[in-house]
């Protein structure tokens, strides 16, 4: 990096830090701090929604997907996209939802199955979030330190550095500070990652990415289900994952909560469904500029770690102050991202899992959001230990539907009885969160074990 990169990434930080603390001082109720109000606008929402969901981390899998896989790398954010527009025109589930004026959604399962699913189901989910985001640091500073070309030794403090500084404003405002800088975030972001894709399809061309995919997926690179990485099952599971995560994901459903009323939610759904494609498609093609352009040795050296060949293949294409932008945009999409899940997961501690306790000593606001604060704190704590601590041994992307589908198989079947089928107990709900967990959880166990 460059003397002008420096200074892009020093005035976006900057930036983005000044926006987040000027906000603070509009957070006086719980509600402020979790769900903005309930004031959140269409644009808005779509920003906050299009940031929170591309990170470094999903950069890096999507990439990894494209290097692996091809265009056919691409297919789940087609999929995400035609149910994120399909639940947003219909409102199904989301708008009974969001007329029930809840802040989560284990708190909408209390007034159908009780208080115990509620407190349940809000443990599975804090489970399967926590776990799922536990590699976020670690592979954005993955990336950050072979963009830049550091050593791979500082990787503890970049993300030490990161986590400090999108802890720093979100636990100071909460969902307002994450709405305003979100929007931030997702202009640098959008610019950001346009001009990378541009440069790409100048110097590399078209033609090479396609010829590329050719020589080493054949038509399986292009057609899920020809390929033999993927196939029908591929496309089928990611099918029924995109509805489970359009349905069911806090932080998606949280940006409808926030929403100023019904109406809004549903459109900001299908508002942000296309960028769904372009969260998939645009890093597979850095991916596959990756595979087009590194050299066999290059290949061969990265066979075990794939999620490594964007960043390695940027490093050497991005010139001096368009590299400046990159890592700015690559910063502004994971603190959006680790902001909105931080204050997710809080949300949901505070909200369900610790309910009972704040009925029986009716916590005021003002404590209520200091609880808030010091839980945001304790999981940047948990999320810097885990991330140094845990390496997966398989891909991002599997690694992430795994941890995802600890409470999405189960939390996503409930959605759908909560609302429309009268039939529907707590003995049921019970069992479906139990079941729904015990085997992802049993996995991820047993990809541990050298025994398996």
């Amino acid at each position: 990096m460059t003397f002008i990169d420096f200074v892009i990434v020093f005035v976006y930080l900057v930036a983005t830090l000044t926006a987040g603390i000027m906000v603070r001082k509009y957070v006086g109720k719980v509600e402020h701090f979790i769900v903005a109000g309930r004031e959140m606008n269409l644009y808005l929402g779509i920003a906050s929604l299009a940031a929170t969901e591309f990170g470094i981390i999903t950069c890096m899998y999507t990439a990894q997907n494209g290097y692996d896989k091809g265009f056919s790398g691409a297919a789940p954010g087609v999929l995400t996209a035609i149910a994120m527009f399909v639940v947003g025109w219909t409102g199904f589930c989301i708008k009974p939802m969001r007329d029930a004026g809840v802040m989560t959604i284990p708190e909408l399962f209390e007034v159908r199955f009780g208080p115990r699913v509620r407190w349940l189901s809000g443990v599975v989910i804090v489970l399967g979030g926590l776990l799922n985001m536990g590699v976020f640091l670690r592979v954005g500073g993955e990336f950050l330190v072979v963009v830049c070309g550091i050593e791979l030794q500082y990787l503890v403090w970049m993300m030490t550095a990161m986590l400090i500084l999108v802890a720093f404003y979100t636990i100071l405002g909460g969902m307002l500070s994450v709405l305003v800088t979100d929007f931030l975030q997702f202009l640098v972001m959008s610019v950001g990652m346009l001009l990378v894709t541009l440069l790409i399809l100048y110097q590399v061309g078209w033609s090479a990415l396609v010829d590329a995919v050719t020589e080493h997926h054949g038509t399986g690179g292009f057609n899920p289900v020809t390929s033999a990485d993927a196939g029908w099952p591929y496309v089928i599971f990611n099918g029924m994952l995109a509805l489970a995560i359009v349905l069911t994901w806090q932080t998606n459903v949280q940006r409808l909560l926030s929403s100023k009323d019904t109406k809004t939610g549903q459109r900001i759904y299908m508002g942000t469904s296309f960028f769904f494609v372009c969260r998939f498609l645009l890093p597979a093609v850095w991916g596959i500029a990756a595979l087009a352009m590194l050299t066999p040795d290059q290949q061969e050296g990265i066979k075990e770690t794939t999620q490594l060949a964007m960043p390695m293949f940027l490093a050497t294409a991005v010139p001096a102050g368009l590299m400046g932008i990159l890592i700015a945009a690559m910063l502004a999409a994971d603190m959006s991202t680790d902001a909105a899940y931080m204050l997710t997961w809080a949300s949901v501690i505070y909200n369900d899992i610790l309910a009972g306790w704040r009925k029986r000593r009716n916590w005021t606001d003002a404590f209520g959001i200091f609880v808030n604060r010091m839980i945001i704190a304790c999981i940047g704590l948990f999320l810097l230990v885990f991330g140094l601590w845990y390496q997966p041994n398989i891909p991002i992307w599997d690694y992430l539907t795994v941890t995802g589908t600890i409470y999405l198989s189960s939390m996503s079947v409930l959605m759908i009885a909560c609302c429309y089928w009268k039939g529907a107990n707590n003995w049921g709900a019970t069992g479906a969160i139990f079941f729904g967990a015990v085997t992802p959880l049993a996995y991820l166990v047993m990809e541990k074990m050298e025994s398996t």
